[in-house]
C-alpha cells in the first residue's frame, strides 16, 4: 500500500486502500460513484468493500486501517472526524487515464463512496494545513504531504456519500462533471459500453483498453516459464481489451479473466497459451502447493468469437490459508 503511505494523511485516512487488490451500476459499481468517472479512461476498477467485509479477506483488505488506529497521528484524525474506513467506506472506483507528459495510465482519479462527515474531515484537513480551493463548480482541499510539498494532491465531497481524491486538475474536473450531471461514462461512453460484460454481484472488477494500455510492449527475454509463457505474452500483445472480476462467495472467490481480439487466429493462439501455462503451473507447484493442483485442473478455459475467458474459483479453505500465510509472514 505505498501509495497509501506516500499520500497524505487526510487522504490516506480517507483513501484506506487505493491499491488493495494485488482490483454497470451495481453491475459493478454504485452510479453515484461511476458518473464520475472520466469517459476518456484508460482503465476502470470498482472495489466493494461493503460486500467484502464478510470475507476471510476482510483483515487484509482493512489491515492499513488497523495500523491507523494505532499510529498517534492517524489515530487523532480518525479520532476528531468520527471516520470508522471499515465500517464507513463501501466502495472506491479508480479511474487511470493518460497523464499530461503522455504516458498511458500514470494519472488516476480515485472516488470513495461511503458516509462522510464533511465538515468535521474537512476541519481536520485544514488544521493539518490544507487549502481551500473553490471553483465554480464547487470547492476542493489542496492537501500537501512530506513525501511531495510541491505536487498537492486535492480531495473533494460532493455530498456527504462521495469524496474523490487526484491531482487538483483532475478533481476540479470531476466536480464539473458533478454539475453538469455527470460524464458520459453511466451512459456508454468510452469503457462505459464495456460494463455489461460485469456481473451484477462482482465485489471487483476492472476493465483496460489495452490499446492503450499495452499489456506486452516488452519482450519476454527474462521469462523462465518456457515457450507457453512466451506465447501467451506474444499473444497478450495483440488483445485490445481486458475485464477482469471477483466474486466474494463466503470465505470462496470466484474469479474472471477475459482478453478480448477482433482477430481468430490472436484467440485461438491466447487459448493455446493460456492452457499452456496453466498445465505449466499445476506441474510447477505439484510439490509445493500440491492443494493448488486440483484448484487450477477446474479452471475453464473457453474461447468464443470475441476472446479468451478463464474462469475458476479459489475455495474458502484456499483463501484463508493464503490469508494466514500471508500474516505469518508480515510478523517475521
Amino acid at each position: 500500500m505505498r501509495l497509501v503511505r506516500n499520500f497524505p494523511l487526510p487522504i490516506a485516512a480517507v483513501a484506506l486502500g487505493l491499491l488493495l487488490t494485488s482490483t454497470p451500476a451495481r453491475a459493478g459499481g454504485s452510479d453515484e460513484a461511476l458518473s464520475l468517472v472520466p469517459a476518456d479512461a484508460i482503465s476502470v476498477g470498482v472495489v466493494h468493500f461493503d460486500s467484502l467485509r464478510a470475507s476471510a479477506l476482510a483483515g487484509k483488505l482493512f489491515a492499513e486501517t488497523d495500523e491507523m488506529t494505532v499510529d498517534g497521528e492517524a489515530a487523532r484524525f480518525l479520532n476528531e472526524t468520527g471516520l470508522r474506513p471499515k465500517q464507513d467506506v463501501d466502495l472506491l472506483a479508480f479511474a487511470a487515464l493518460a497523464s499530461p507528459n503522455g504516458r498511458p495510465g500514470s494519472d488516476a482519479l480515485v472516488i470513495f463512496e461511503g458516509r462522510f462527515d464533511v465538515a468535521r474531515l474537512e476541519a481536520a484537513m485544514i488544521a493539518r494545513g490544507g487549502v481551500r480551493k473553490e471553483t465554480p463548480s464547487g470547492s476542493y482541499l489542496l492537501v500537501g504531504g512530506r513525501q511531495s510539498p510541491g505536487n498537492p494532491a486535492a480531495i473533494a465531497f460532493v455530498g456527504r456519500r462521495i469524496a474523490v481524491a487526484g491531482r487538483p486538475a483532475l478533481v476540479g474536473r470531476a466536480l464539473e462533471d458533478h454539475a453538469a450531471g455527470g460524464t458520459g461514462f453511466l451512459r456508454g461512453e468510452g469503457l462505459g459500453r464495456q460494463m455489461h460484460r460485469v456481473p451484477a454481484a462482482a465485489s471487483a472488477w476492472a476493465i483496460v483498453d489495452a490499446t492503450r494500455a499495452p499489456f506486452a510492449t516488452r519482450g519476454s527475454g527474462n521469462n523462465h516459464g518456457g515457450d507457453a509463457a512466451d506465447a501467451l505474452v506474444g499473444a497478450m500483445k495483440s488483445i485490445t481489451l481486458f475485464v477482469f472480476h471477483a466474486t466474494a462467495r463466503g470465505d470462496a472467490v470466484e474469479l474472471s479473466a477475459t482478453g478480448l481480439s477482433p482477430d481468430e487466429e490472436t484467440r485461438a493462439l491466447l487459448e493455446d497459451a493460456l492452457r499452456g501455462v496453466v498445465a505449466m503451473w499445476r506441474l510447477a507447484i505439484h510439490e509445493k502447493a500440491p492443494e493448488m493442483v486440483p484448484i487450477l485442473r477446474r479452471f475453464d478455459i473457453e474461447r468464443d468469437g470475441e476472446g479468451v475467458s478463464i474462469t475458476g474459483t479459489l475455495p474458502g479453505s484456499f483463501v484463508r490459508k493464503l490469508v494466514e500465510e500471508g500474516d505469518r509472514r508480515a510478523h517475521r
